[in-house]
């Protein structure tokens, strides 16, 4: 299955919106990513598209409508689940650094050497997100964390138990081993 990232579709979208125009694009183009299935956003498509804003900007509908195959897995999951995948980003900012450290390296001697450098990379990408985490959280060098920290941590997600739950029960074997 391949997703397309919600948020780049989006702003794809709106790029060819003018800039008096984009509040009210966004917000008519907000029922086609937000619709419960793929059937109600393929009418929120067709409504947004005889709209006045679409009608104004066909692009932009045009974007929804090339990208739709790679944007309607989305709409396959729960509300709780969507929350979490809407972006890649977090992907994508990891992917690149994990590159820009196998770049400069010629080649390795073997599988481990790889694995152990993406490791190390991995732990030096998470302590200096960690440290910038402190740092708008306020926190002083001395300061005690209140949870014990975790290899990667990332962001507070809200509801993050309740897409968690709803990711063991559509991929259980993935999802179960973990937990």
């Amino acid at each position: 299955m391949v997703q397309t990232c919600v948020v780049h579709l989006i702003r794809n979208a709106m790029r060819f919106v003018g800039y008096g125009q984009r509040k009210a694009v966004a917000a008519a183009l907000k029922p086609i990513y937000q619709a419960p299935t793929a059937e109600a956003a393929r009418d929120a498509l067709e409504a947004f598209t005889t709209s006045e804003p679409g009608r104004a900007n066909p692009r932009a509908a045009a974007v929804f409508e090339d990208a739709w195959e790679r944007f309607t897995p989305f709409l396959a999951f729960p509300t709780e689940v969507r929350r979490v995948i809407y972006t890649t980003n977090a992907i994508e900012s990891l992917n690149f650094q994990l590159r820009k450290v196998t770049k400069n390296r010629g080649h390795f001697p073997n599988d481990q050497a790889v694995v152990k450098l993406l490791w190390l990379a991995i732990c030096n990408i998470e302590d200096k997100r960690a440290r910038d985490r402190e740092k708008e959280r306020g926190l002083d060098r001395g300061a005690k964390r209140k949870a014990e920290g975790r290899l990667v941590e990332g962001q507070v997600v809200t509801n993050w138990k309740k897409a968690l739950e709803q990711l063991a029960l559509v991929f259980p074997e993935r999802v179960e081993p973990y937990l």
